[in-house]
């Protein structure tokens, strides 16, 4: 779900382990650690006194401001942000190694998108990244974005372009193939073997042929009523490119992703369709595995490696072969 872009960012110091942020009091002026602007929107922000504020019910850590048009902006801690972050991203009843990939991921994300030169840099929803605050926090996550303080994945001296997703379905996706940009080496789609406890690994999707139809009717007007649906083009992983619509008299080619947008990306958790069933009835199934676009960490699969004991520097090297951890400030 998580599609980033590289974006300046000046030099930050290394990060203290376990700092709280209600000990500064602004973390944009007062602390050497790094800060954000999380942009939580319209409302009543109220200092709680403790280096807390409230918004919309929640509490949050660090303090606030407020832009030109009124909205609100949480100027926290780094690490602080990512206690809240990491449990929503990834349920932190999981193994700590798969908790401390989902830190190091999310943290390299977050450095990607800050920018001086924006009035913020993140937005709390699946946008960006899932912020709840204080409330979402949990002691698993929390000691493993500890772990990890001030890791990040690099590549060739730069931030590596981070991206992850629920479950690949036994192959993550190349990032070119997914979003039409350039080729990274490291983000060329792997094979994965770790995944196949997902709910998600192996799926069928049935959907009414009208209902497919719709969203390409004026297209399909002059070939007649949808009878079929196949798919038209594959890429390297096996996720399906292109479909196509066969109507009474032609047929339409479509993009994946413009289809499966068109039928809801919750109904088609995925483009790795493994096959399409013969229509019956006025439906068609489709066969197929995975949830999310596939592209980067494989979450699912971070936890299947994780319970073969395997650390988060060896989960995250395998799904962003080439890069490294570094560390910030070292």
């Amino acid at each position: 779900m998580k599609r980033s872009a590289f974006l300046a960012l000046a030099a930050v110091p290394l990060l203290p382990a376990r700092a709280r942020a209600q000990e500064d009091a602004d973390p944009a002026t007062t602390s050497s650690r790094p800060a954000l602007r999380v942009l939580l929107g319209n409302g009543d922000a109220t200092p709680a006194g403790d280096g807390t504020f409230s918004f919309g019910g929640r509490s949050y850590r660090g303090s606030f401001s407020r832009l030109q048009d009124g909205r609100v902006v949480n100027v926290v801690d780094l690490e602080a942000y990512l206690w809240s972050v990491v449990p929503r991203e990834m349920p932190p009843s999981w193994p700590a190694a798969a908790l401390q990939a989902q830190a190091i991921c999310a943290r390299t994300y977050v450095l990607q998108r800050s920018d001086p030169r924006r009035q913020y840099d993140l937005v709390p929803s699946e946008v960006n990244q899932v912020y709840g605050g204080i409330a979402n926090e949990s002691p698993a996550a929390a000691a493993a974005v500890d772990a990890t303080a001030g890791g990040v994945l690099t590549y060739d001296g730069a931030y590596a372009q981070i991206a992850y997703s629920s479950c690949c379905g036994g192959h993550t996706e190349a990032s070119a193939d997914a979003w039409g940009s350039a080729p990274l080496p490291y983000l060329d789609g792997v094979v994965c073997t770790w995944c196949a406890a997902s709910p998600n690994y192996r799926w069928t999707a049935t959907f009414e042929l009208d209902a497919v139809a719709a969203p390409f009717s004026s297209e399909l007007a002059p070939l007649g009523s949808l009878t079929d649906l196949r798919i038209g083009q594959r890429d390297s992983s096996g996720r399906a490119r292109a479909f196509t619509l066969v109507a009474q008299r032609g047929s339409l080619d479509v993009k994946g992703t413009a289809f499966r947008l068109a039928v809801g990306a919750r109904a088609l958790r995925s483009l790795l369709v493994t096959g399409v069933r013969p229509p019956q009835d006025g439906s068609v199934a489709l066969d197929g595995g995975g949830l999310g676009h596939g592209v980067g960490l494989c979450q699912w699969g971070a936890r299947g490696m994780a319970q073969q004991n395997r650390g988060a520097q060896e989960i995250v090297a395998y799904y962003f072969p080439q890069t490294r951890v570094a560390y910030l400030g070292r």
